[in-house]
């Protein structure tokens, strides 16, 4: 019979050293200051906590007023106001597109000098930074209240969010065909016709078709400050508390903004996933 094995004690390193625990004193930091800026946050908005109790009441009660009896007598009006708004939301999208796609293949690397690009991408940020609404107060001065000005604040506001999404898809298409037309002596423009956008128009399209839905939300709250649209009606009737109209136009809005929600999202997945073939599913 063999002896048995005896367990090899593992080998002593002196060198060995065990590092020391990290210090965590910047994550305690920030998670610091955090909640002093969440607890400063309520604070200083004064939030009456008593009411919180009464809110569901509160809801029900206006729900009740809004649809329990809707005055559908003002349904045209309605329907009238709602395709203004998504009318301001077409245009404001067309023109945000036609400004935007230039700008971001001259934003995006390898295409336009390091300082244009810099200065492309800031305005990008700076216009990103600055809500529609406030866009269009500013617009207002010059053209008025009318419809032209949502559907320009909404075409800056496009110009931002499309640029930056624009640059970026640019920048990851790869680089194969883009080599071979430089290669074969082709110009920048060839070079953006032939090797960036074939690869890169499903995106583009997808990216179109997404602000066009942001644009139709958020025309409705630019009919707040009386530029025209179903805004602009919700506005009036809230303020003289006529609440059986007011449902009215919270149920076309709703239908149409979800509406226009599927539509697009079932473009876009067409666009970027193609056509499904038939029997596929059954396989």
């Amino acid at each position: 019979m063999t002896a048995p094995a005896t367990a090899v004690p593992a080998r002593v390193r002196p060198d060995l050293v065990i590092p020391d625990r990290p210090s965590r004193w910047r994550t305690r930091l920030v998670s610091a200051a955090v909640v002093a800026v969440v607890v400063l946050a309520f604070w200083s908005v004064q939030i009456d906590w008593g009411r919180l109790a009464s809110l569901p009441a509160d809801i029900v009660r206006y729900l009740w007023l809004m649809f329990s009896a809707p005055t559908w007598d003002k349904l045209h009006e309605a329907l009238y106001q709602t395709w203004r708004s998504v009318a301001m939301a077409w245009v404001g999208t067309v023109l945000a597109v036609l400004v935007a796609t230039p700008l971001s293949f001259a934003a995006a690397r390898g295409f336009a000098p390091a300082p244009v690009r810099l200065a492309l991408r800031g305005l990008f940020s700076l216009v990103r930074a600055v809500p529609e609404i406030i866009t269009a107060i500013i617009i207002l001065s010059v053209t008025g209240l009318t419809p032209l000005t949502g559907a320009l604040a909404l075409a800056v506001g496009g110009v931002g969010t499309l640029g930056k999404w624009g640059y970026e898809s640019v920048e990851g298409v790869h680089p194969g065909p883009i080599e071979a037309v430089r290669v074969a002596g082709g110009s920048t423009s060839q070079v953006i016709r032939w090797g960036v956008w074939p690869a890169s128009a499903p995106e583009f399209m997808s990216f179109w078709l997404y602000r066009f839905e942001i644009n139709v939300r958020a025309s409705a709250v630019l009919g707040l400050i009386g530029v025209g649209g179903i805004g602009d009606m919700l506005t009036s009737y809230t303020q003289y508390r006529e609440w059986s109209t007011v449902g009215v136009l919270l149920i076309v809005v709703i239908v149409v903004t979800v509406t226009i929600d599927a539509v697009s999202g079932a473009l876009r997945r067409r666009i970027m996933e193609g056509a499904r073939a038939r029997g596929l599913d059954d396989e």
